[in-house]
């Protein structure tokens, strides 16, 4: 009997598929998710770059609450890229709202660690972070840490965004 409903299934789905086309609009997955456990790796260009990758991090804490489990997820940011500079608080003149910007990633839950070789090869001692920071001895021992306690990696790549509009603009096909 089992044979029989999984080939009436599989010739539903086929037929369904058979039905589809490329006007069809993609359907939405709402399921809720387990409990996240990620780890971003920030090694960065700029030093502004890592402010600008907080928005994966927000977007990733947005979606726990949405779709997941908030209580038992957690999010680690290893840093160990010239955005250290902004994660400093000697360079407060210069990046006035980052501490503001770390201490609500903080509030959230989310760990932020700095590797203490890339801070002394840029010219910092562990002690010249912000409260809000734990110094780590090296970026590669950490990352692997949480990489064996399960935490899946997650690089936030910078590059320009790119509007639907702005892609129209470009492409003939689309005018």
């Amino acid at each position: 009997m089992k044979p029989r409903l999984l080939a009436l299934a599989a010739v539903a789905l086929m037929s369904t598929a058979a039905w589809a086309g490329p006007q069809d609009p993609s359907p939405f997955d709402g399921t809720k998710y387990a409990p996240q456990k990620a780890l971003y790796d920030f090694n960065f260009a700029k030093p502004l770059e890592g402010k600008a990758a907080f928005g994966y991090v927000k977007n990733h804490l947005r979606a726990i609450k949405e779709y997941g489990d908030p209580a038992k997820s957690h999010i680690v940011i290893v840093a160990h890229g010239n955005e250290l500079h902004a994660f400093s608080r000697l360079n407060r003149a210069a990046y006035p709202d980052m501490y503001e910007e770390l201490k609500a990633l903080k509030d959230a839950g989310v760990t932020i660690r700095v590797c203490s070789n890339a801070a002394r090869s840029r010219g910092y001692k562990p002690d010249e972070f912000y409260d809000v920071i734990t110094v780590v001895p090296a970026a590669v021992i950490d990352l692997a840490k949480w990489q064996n306690e399960g935490y899946s990696y997650m690089y936030a790549e910078m590059f320009p965004r790119l509007t639907r509009e702005e892609l129209v603009k470009q492409t003939v096909e689309l005018q």
